[in-house]
C-alpha cells in the first residue's frame, strides 16, 4: 500500500529572530495564510535570514513598522493573500510581506508597531487597495521591535528614496 500522506502542518509555528538587541518570537499563521507563512519559512529553512538586518524604521508617532530583507537571491514571488481572505489584520505586532504590485512579494517583511490597519485590504495603505499580506504576529519581544523602531535614522536618502526611514546602523 502507498505510504500515508504527511500530517497537515500545524495551525501556527513560532520562529525566533535573534538580534543584537534581543530576541523576537513570531507566531506564523500557517492555516490562515499558508502561502505567505510558507514563503517566510522557506527563507528561514534556507538560512537566508541568518545575518539579515532590519534596515528601515518608519515611525509615524502612534504607529509604525520596521523592515528587513533576507540575504542573497530571492525565491520566486508568491501569490498575494490579502487580509480580506485571511482574516488577519495589521494590528500591533503583525508581520507582513512587503510588495510592490500584488504577487510581487519575495523576501522583504515588516513588523508593525501599533495598529497599522491602513495596510489591510480595502484601506488606503496601498494604491490598488488590496493591502499587504499579514501572516502572523510577534508573540514575544515587542520591546525589541520598539527599540529598533526608535533607532537613529540616517539623514541621507538611500534605496527606495525613503528619506527619514533608513536606520543609520541596521540591526
Amino acid at each position: 500500500p502507498p505510504p500515508p500522506p504527511p500530517p497537515p502542518p500545524p495551525k501556527t509555528v513560532t520562529v525566533r529572530l535573534e538580534t543584537e538587541l534581543g530576541d523576537i518570537d513570531i507566531k506564523l499563521e500557517n492555516k490562515k495564510a499558508p502561502i505567505t507563512a510558507g514563503n517566510f519559512l522557506k527563507y528561514v529553512d534556507a538560512g537566508k535570514l541568518n545575518g539579515a538586518d532590519f534596515w528601515r524604521a518608519a515611525d509615524s508617532g502612534p504607529s509604525g513598522f520596521i523592515q528587513a530583507t533576507a540575504n542573497g537571491p530571492t525565491f520566486p514571488p508568491i501569490a498575494h493573500e490579502p487580509t480580506s481572505q485571511t482574516g488577519l489584520s495589521h494590528t500591533n505586532g503583525a508581520i507582513s510581506m512587503s510588495r510592490f504590485a500584488p504577487g510581487t512579494a519575495t523576501a522583504d517583511f515588516v513588523l508593525c508597531v501599533g495598529d497599522n490597519t491602513f495596510m489591510d485590504a480595502g484601506r488606503e495603505g496601498s494604491d490598488d487597495k488590496l493591502g499587504y499580506a499579514a501572516f502572523g504576529h510577534v508573540s514575544r519581544g515587542m520591546d525589541v521591535v520598539k527599540a529598533i523602531l526608535k533607532g537613529r535614522i540616517d539623514s541621507h536618502t538611500r534605496e527606495g528614496g525613503w528619506s527619514g526611514q533608513m536606520l543609520a546602523a541596521p540591526i
